[in-house]
């Protein structure tokens, strides 16, 4: 384990941030990345519940607007990993490497988060 021929001998290009789902698929094997393919959808699933318990078509807007984000980062970056894609430099969220990438997924994810415990109504 972890002693890949394409990760450690280089043919992989930007192997820690663009191409990660290539090495995860690599190291840890088609059930390796299954779980990662079900965790991305549980997220993206859970998204969708939380908009749909909103209160307010503000919350509904912020929770399906942050979905689309993530599910289109994840479909791109793998999409392009395994080629039917091109190759646009957009990672992996929660797992490439980056920390501008990192902290607005958080961001992203505490904004679902927050809708989901509102209990009241905005009004403007």
């Amino acid at each position: 384990m972890f002693r890949g021929t394409q990760n450690n001998l280089g043919f992989i290009p930007e192997r820690h941030t663009d191409f990660i789902f290539s090495v995860i698929g690599e190291e840890l094997g088609l059930i390796g990345s299954v779980i990662i393919i079900f965790l991305f959808m549980l997220l993206i699933t859970r998204c969708i519940y939380i908009a749909r318990i909103s209160k307010d078509s503000y919350g509904k807007y912020i929770c399906i607007g942050i979905m689309a984000m993530l599910l289109f980062h994840v479909l791109e970056n793998i999409g392009m990993t395994i080629g039917i894609m091109p190759v646009t430099g957009i990672p992996l969220p929660f797992v490439s490497y980056g920390g501008s990438s990192l902290l607005t997924n958080m961001i992203s994810v505490g904004l679902v988060l927050n809708v989901g415990m509102r209990r009241q109504v905005i009004r403007f």
